[in-house]
């Protein structure tokens, strides 16, 4: 079994509760950045040579090999650039995912197979049963969402040990064996960007693009921006605008094209309605039209749903209730719909539009 260790404690609990199962581990450390000395600034940033040292310490404790394999290039491609042509297209991404779409679950999954491992363990927190993903037993550090994408048959070939049990016990796991990394803050924000400005990222990637800024009420320009990639449908804060009265005002739409960048009033930032493209269902998929909850983003509370086919393929998501900030290019993932029953994942797709 191949252990894939980030320098965190989380995948290295995972890879010290995998050996304990009498499994024959290996670890890897996932090389990401094409610029590894300047990715971690606390717990802002991955994939620094300081992470590599913290795994293969831990690695070196529970006496099972260690390597690094560089996917930087990989990386670049798969995570960093679709990220900057998402945004440059209107949409918002979410690279966590993306990562373990094309990284963690197919890059290192088809490399760990063809070498001869059976399975990859991870320290993400959610849980297997019986081939189906569910929600993490610690809802405030599940990741099901940005593993929704997974198919059956990479679920099939993973392993999260860390999903019945909560992030304390986690770092009580670290401590008891003594673990350099107990205490190691966790990694947040947008590994590839460690100063957290995602607007400046993009700047420099991008340009300057101005555009302008139109109240969606009364059609007029009301500012101007240097690129429509500083927003996000559904932000409020950052716009830059003064409209005339006190009301806060939402991105509603973003328009690549023309670089107009729509704001409105709360009453209109709602929506009822999401369509997706075409989804990836974690197992059998169900019969359409169904009933489900959706989670429209990472930390966002699911929401009771009605789910149909469209005739392209994509979804038509029917929400119980008006949900803010719903961004093309975000992952709507379905969940059962019985409340006592409902951390079970059925598939993800991606956002093309709400309204």
């Amino acid at each position: 079994m191949l252990a894939a260790m980030s320098g965190g404690v989380d995948s290295a609990v995972a890879a010290a509760l995998a050996v304990d199962a009498g499994h024959d581990v290996t670890g890897v450390h996932l090389a990401l950045s094409q610029n590894r000395q300047t990715l971690r600034s606390g717990s802002r940033g991955c994939c620094s040579v300081e992470d590599s040292h913290d795994a293969r310490r831990v690695a070196d404790e529970l006496g099972i090999p260690f390597y690094v394999w560089d996917l930087a290039d990989r990386f670049t491609e798969d995570v960093v650039d679709d990220f900057v042509a998402e945004y440059a297209a209107g949409r918002t991404p979410n690279p966590c995912l993306r990562c373990n779409e094309k990284i963690k679950f197919s890059a290192v999954l088809d490399r760990a197979l063809g070498l001869g491992f059976d399975a990859v363990v991870t320290g993400h927190h959610a849980r297997l049963e019986d081939g189906e993903l569910r929600r993490s037993v610690d809802a405030a550090k599940d990741q099901s969402y940005v593993l929704g994408v997974l198919t059956p048959e990479q679920l099939a070939a993973a392993m999260f040990p860390l999903g019945s049990m909560t992030k304390d016990r986690v770092r009580e796991i670290a401590a008891e064996r003594g673990f350099g990394v107990a205490a190691k803050p966790d990694s947040h924000d947008i590994c590839f960007i460690p100063d957290g400005d995602t607007r400046g990222f993009l700047a420099r990637r991008l340009g300057s693009l101005p555009g302008p800024v139109v109240d969606a009420a009364t059609g007029r320009q009301v500012g101007e921006h240097d690129g429509t990639y500083g927003f996000t449908v559904g932000q409020r804060r950052g716009l830059g605008v003064a409209v005339g009265d006190q009301r806060p005002r939402y991105v509603l739409g973003i328009e690549p094209v023309s670089r107009t960048v729509t704001i409105g009033t709360a009453d209109l930032a709602g929506v009822r309605e999401v369509r997706t493209g075409v989804p990836t269902w974690s197992g059998t998929a169900p019969e359409l039209p169904c009933s489900a909850q959706v989670q429209l983003r990472a930390h966002a509370t699911p929401v009771a749903c009605e789910v149909r086919r469209e005739p392209d393929g994509g979804l038509s998501v029917l929400l119980a209730e008006v949900q803010r900030g719903v961004a093309p290019g975000q992952s709507a993932v379905l969940y059962e719909p019985d409340a006592a029953r409902g951390d079970r994942v059925l598939g993800q797709a991606a956002v093309t539009s709400a309204g």
